[in-house]
């Protein structure tokens, strides 16, 4: 199963089991921005502890490994846990939203777009595609993120909320990092 294949039945079952989700990380950048390859997928979701051991159930041995007690551990403290196919190594990293009111954010603004010919997905807003790269970028000093972050400003920059987004950097305290990338876009 490749990577697209992997979204495309990541998608179908988050919408089976009507479970809040957007996708974020370089998938995301790639739609809002300039694609890369990936390694895995990166999505946002929120779920109950009954709705996660139906998550779990959805991504089955022997074609998946799934830790259901990594799962519940990760709802249980806000963080994440992973999905991986077993034949390609596909990976699919489920990070439980935070209770910050940027991470219920993402999933309020996330955007329903065509992922494929036949399959719309949610993925979350270019803004919050944004300030999440910028955390990865703190928290990791990569510069993919940088170049994923001038990707969407050079794409999307005409559409994007730059009050919402400054607020929430400010917030976030990514802020200076943000105006160093606008600087290096606008230079460019």
């Amino acid at each position: 199963m490749d990577q697209a294949e992997l979204l495309k039945f990541l998608v179908r079952n988050l919408e089976r089991l009507q479970l809040p989700y957007a996708i974020v990380g370089s998938f995301a950048s790639g739609i809002w921005g300039e694609s890369r390859f990936t390694q895995d997928i990166d999505v946002v979701i929120c779920p109950s502890l009954a709705e996660v051991e139906a998550l779990c159930k959805a991504f089955a041995a022997p074609e998946f490994y799934v830790s259901p007690n990594a799962a519940l551990e990760a709802v249980r403290d806000r963080s994440q846990f992973n999905v991986i196919h077993l034949d390609s190594g596909n990976k699919i990293d489920f990070m439980v939203a935070g209770k910050s009111s940027w991470n219920i954010a993402q999933l309020d603004r996330r955007k329903s777009i065509a992922l494929f010919e036949d399959q719309n997905g949610f993925v979350a807003a270019p803004e919050d595609v944004i300030l999440g790269k910028l955390i990865y970028y703190r928290e990791g000093g990569s510069d993919k993120h940088l170049r994923d972050i001038a990707g969407i400003a050079k794409i999307s920059g005409e559409t994007l909320d730059l009050q919402y987004l400054e607020q929430k950097a400010r917030e976030l305290e990514v802020f200076e990092t943000w105006q160093a990338v606008q600087d290096a876009v606008r230079e460019s």
